[in-house]
């Protein structure tokens, strides 16, 4: 049994252990990025998350060479997920894309990669290229994000390989419990982006209250809430405390009643969905732009040397 959080491996339909906990960086730059990182892992994290429209890929992996040569690890310590950018969606354009993100990111091989949003009309393009470089070695396990149940559908369709994760927006206020169901029956694990549910879940009368008891901050509570749900974990801090304090949440544990009173908060209400972007109908009058992030220390952070 694994000591801590973690330690705590769960093991994906083909058979790759992926920690349940780990550090999440979106919203953040290069550099805050690569000191996240490198924090991270000094106190035990194992799993980083990424994406190309971060803009922070440069950054993650300047902390990732910085931070295994300071703890005296390898590679293969770690667990790298990032994700296909919805501009590059399609199957010559994702493998052409992939080896720049590799190349950010210093790396040979990534341990997930995850399509970031199923952009209609390619998304099964996507996929078809993302088994090509799962099967050439270049990916250690592959996956979807934001996927409903009629994409992961069209994605069964093709009768081949299915996701063995899609990571989706799971916090008390967003449960997904119909697809929650229908991820278990196909063996594909429920990794949570946003979730902390933002300020009206970190607020809620309810988790403070619980929270008082077992005397632990709301944060810890919702986390240990996602935590007993199943689904695996990465909230982002760009605090080195907060980084340390996240994953203090094997301490202690939700009960049924207490569960059930966060289950009772679900509204499935998403903070950004599908209709948000550029290539959904009706977007247009959303404003929501699908681009990457621009951050100024790019080129630092690309160039930077790693100091041994």
């Amino acid at each position: 049994m694994a000591e801590t959080i973690l330690q705590e491996r769960t093991t994906l339909a083909n058979g790759v252990e992926m920690p349940v906990f780990g550090l999440g960086v979106w919203k953040s730059s290069n550099k805050e990025a690569a000191e996240s990182v490198q924090a991270a892992i000094k106190h035990g994290y194992r799993m980083i998350d990424t994406a190309k429209q971060y803009g922070n890929e440069a950054g993650v992996g300047y902390g990732i060479q910085k931070a295994l040569v300071d703890n005296h690890l390898n590679r293969k310590d770690l667990f790298v997920t990032t994700k296909i950018f919805n501009g590059d969606q399609g199957y010559l354009s994702t493998l052409q894309n992939f080896d720049e993100q590799l190349k950010r990111l210093r790396l040979t091989y990534v341990d997930l990669l995850l399509i970031h949003w199923p952009v209609e009309g390619k998304y099964l393009d996507t996929w078809t290229a993302l088994e090509k470089l799962y099967h050439e070695g270049k990916v250690r396990a592959i996956g979807v994000s934001n996927f409903d149940e009629a994409n992961l559908q069209d994605i069964q369709n093709l009768n081949r390989l299915m996701p063995q994760v899609n990571q989706m927006e799971f916090n008390p206020l967003v449960q997904e419990k119909h697809l929650f169901n229908k991820m278990n029956g196909l063996g594909i694990a429920m990794e949570a982006w946003g979730p902390l549910g933002g300020g009206e879940a970190l607020n809620d009368a309810t988790i403070k209250a619980i929270a008082d008891k077992h005397g632990k901050t709301t944060a810890q509570t919702i986390l240990r809430f996602d935590y007993q749900r199943g689904a695996i974990t990465i909230p982002k801090s760009a605090h080195e405390e907060r980084i340390v304090a996240n994953a203090q949440i094997d301490d202690f544990t939700l009960t049924d009643e207490e569960m059930a009173q966060i289950q009772g908060m679900n509204k499935e209400k998403h903070s950004i969905w599908h209709e948000d972007f550029a290539w959904h109908k009706g977007s247009e009058e959303t404003g929501v732009k699908d681009s990457v992030s621009y951050w100024d220390d790019t080129d630092e952070y690309l160039n930077k040397e790693v100091v041994y």
